[in-house]
């Protein structure tokens, strides 16, 4: 059993500093079983505890984890520069969380994108040493030939890297659209990948992770949702 205090528990959901929390509890804002909980001393057992904050229901997390389908001009940073940060697009009591994305996804690249605020997960899932396969849709400037599809399967060779880099798989999928599946996770990868072999990505657009499926989530863009435990199981399926 994991017990702590009541604004503790508020603070650790991300609702703000420990003294604005008691305010919030003190002021019977914060409701346990639909009675109006007022001690912020109280110690109720975390375990499936849900509240209800603001006439919002919230279910206690240890950590959360975030699926989130990617608009175009979004930046994956906590500190962004041209374009507005994808925590933006979620509340904010995940900011005060310190959740980060898994990964980053460039400003033009749509699709599904992981945050959590869970440094052994962000880590795990960032890992090259994991292999986690990532399924992209790429469309190219110029029409997609069986000797391109060719190049990507066998490795392409980037300036900045010392031995050729190659997808784990690649199909053509229209006249100007292919899916690949990376596992490396390099900067720009696909991109510079299809550069490499003589053509231009104009959109980019990741479909999956490991066995998690946007499709699957149903997420349209800009939308997100938590993980649940069956859904971080398919994120080491290939």
């Amino acid at each position: 059993m994991n017990k702590m205090t009541l604004d503790r528990i508020l603070q650790s959901q991300g609702f703000g500093t420990r003294k604005w929390c008691r305010e919030l509890i003190t002021d019977g804002e914060v409701r346990i079983a639909g009675e109006v909980c007022t001690d912020y001393r109280a110690t109720p057992d975390t375990s499936g505890l849900v509240f209800t904050l603001f006439d919002e229901e919230w279910v206690y997390r240890e950590h959360v984890y975030i699926a989130l389908n990617k608009p175009p001009d979004i930046e994956c940073s906590r500190k962004p520069s041209h374009h507005p940060g994808v925590l933006s697009l979620l509340p904010e009591q995940f900011s005060w969380r310190d959740v980060q994305p898994v990964g980053r996804l460039d400003h033009d690249t749509t699709g599904l994108l992981l945050l959590s605020d869970d440094g052994a997960f962000i880590h795990a899932q960032s890992s090259p040493k994991k292999h986690v396969p990532k399924l992209y849709l790429a469309s190219t400037h110029d029409p997609v030939t069986p000797e391109l599809l060719t190049q990507l399967m066998n490795g392409v060779k980037l300036h900045d890297e010392p031995a050729p880099l190659a997808a784990q798989s690649c199909s053509m999928v229209s006249s100007h659209q292919i899916e690949i599946v990376l596992e490396q996770g390099k900067y720009h990868q696909v991109k510079r990948m299809l550069a490499a072999a003589g053509n231009h990505c104009s959109a980019l657009r990741r479909i999956a992770i490991g066995g998690l499926t946007l499709e699957a989530l149903g997420l349209e863009e800009g939308e997100w949702c938590y993980l649940e435990a069956d859904h971080l199981a398919l994120l080491s399926d290939k």
